[in-house]
């Protein structure tokens, strides 16, 4: 796992892209509950505006700031990449290592089932479409190229949703289930 790299590009409103916090000084916002962050891309079209809500904005901002913390107790112990998310000593995140120590045992005191961490991008993909968020924007949000794979990947909620058009159309056409 590689940690989130600040960027030096600012802001686009309204808010937060997988974009910058602004170098050392922690995360930047333009607009209430959003910040920006730049994660490394797979693909130059991968990059897009998402907004965090703000209890993970208030969160990191927390982070940013026991970061910063730790950084001046190493002074030139702290290996300085720019990362967001480190080791101990500022180096990029091991998958394994963050895995064990940090995600399982999170997963363990919240009482929650031990899944993959990418199952969290299905159920906030799954959460948002259940809620009825267009599928275009779940899709931006994902950084899926196209509207097709978050449909295809997600058609179980999709078919839910077309139940629910189906009686909001009744209801104004006064039609009776």
């Amino acid at each position: 796992m590689t940690g989130w790299k600040p960027s030096t590009s600012s802001p686009s409103p309204p808010g937060c892209a997988k974009g910058s916090c602004s170098g050392s000084d922690g995360p930047t916002s333009t607009w209430p509950g959003s910040l920006h962050l730049v994660k490394r891309l797979k693909t130059r079209s991968s990059r897009r505006q998402v907004l965090l809500v703000s209890v993970a904005v208030d969160a990191l901002g927390r982070h940013l700031a026991r970061q910063r913390e730790e950084r001046l107790l190493l002074g030139l112990a702290w290996d300085d990449r720019g990362l967001v998310f480190t080791n101990t000593v500022g180096r990029p995140l091991h998958p394994s290592n963050f895995l064990q120590r940090s995600f399982y045992p999170l997963l363990e005191r919240a009482g929650l089932p031990r899944i993959r961490f990418h199952d969290l991008r299905h159920s906030a993909a799954t959460l948002l479409l259940g809620l009825g968020i267009h599928p275009k924007i779940v899709s931006e949000m994902l950084g899926h190229s196209q509207i097709g794979i978050t449909l295809d990947l997600y058609s179980h909620v999709t078919a839910t949703m077309q139940q629910e058009a189906v009686r909001a159309f009744e209801g104004l056409l006064g039609s009776q289930p």
